[in-house]
């Protein structure tokens, strides 16, 4: 287990599935960690299940507000910030024809504004050498029936990440991306699914991706903190953990 005693970390969306795992994995190698929900619920139970070591609070990602209560708090809370994990995010899959201005209002507004102004706002409270990781998705590239508006927030992630690592090269502050593919979350990563399309929708994952399987929060949660503290002469970069699945291989 790597030593992350004296580390200290914000991570936005880290009250269930990834950015949960992730949270568990610093706490474990004794960091203090911030984490960010929505979900009244899921924040009340990842304060117990966290424990004393990590603040809990609740925010919403596409609010200003929130994300400028949350710079005051980790201001006030730990002065300085060595890692920032942007994974908050929501996907609703719709064809096109049904996209409302507010369901694409909804979707950029997490994950694309939200991102942006979370970076802006955290930035100036990261110390000279730390990192940031967004979150992405397989799906920040190609096309894929019912993910473009999806797909697109996430492409305009992708982007964003670029441009602050950057931005952010003359105080070392390294900036990199993880794009999962399928993962086994509580929600599959889709707002609104009932039980019988979440069933559906793993289903699909196993058969879609290479190695048959969905990956862990867990396996992510390894590939964020290789990219926060041990990749250390990279910026920029992308790194998929998807079993494949972006990678155009095929199994027989």
């Amino acid at each position: 287990m790597r030593n992350y005693k004296g580390k200290k970390a914000v991570i936005t969306g880290g009250t269930h599935g990834m950015g949960l795992a992730v949270a568990q994995s610093l706490l474990a190698g004794g960091a203090e960690v911030i984490v960010t929900g929505s979900n009244p619920k899921n924040v009340e139970k990842a304060k117990i299940e966290l424990g004393e070591r990590a603040h809990v609070i609740l925010s919403d990602a596409s609010l200003i507000a929130d994300i400028d209560a949350l710079g005051a708090y980790a201001a006030e809370r730990f002065g300085e910030i060595d890692f920032v994990h942007i994974n908050a995010g929501i996907a609703m899959l719709e064809p096109f024809t049904v996209v409302t201005e507010n369901s694409y209002d909804k979707t950029f507004g997490v994950n694309t504004k939200g991102a942006f102004f979370t970076v802006q706002r955290l930035a100036p409270l990261i110390r000279e050498g730390g990192s940031i990781v967004f979150t992405s998705s397989v799906a920040d590239e190609g096309g894929t029936p019912g993910m473009s508006v999806y797909s697109a927030s996430k492409a305009a992630l992708r982007s964003f990440a670029s441009g602050f690592a950057a931005e952010l090269l003359p105080r070392g502050i390294r900036v990199n991306v993880v794009s999962p593919g399928f993962i086994k979350t509580p929600t599959m990563g889709v707002a609104g699914f009932s039980e019988s399309e979440r069933i559906a929708f793993e289903e699909l994952g196993d058969q879609a991706t290479p190695m048959k399987r969905h990956g862990s929060p867990e396996e992510v949660a390894k590939a964020v903190l290789f990219l926060a503290f041990d990749a250390t002469f990279t910026t920029g970069a992308k790194l998929s953990v998807d079993g494949g699945l972006g990678q155009g291989l095929s199994v027989e």
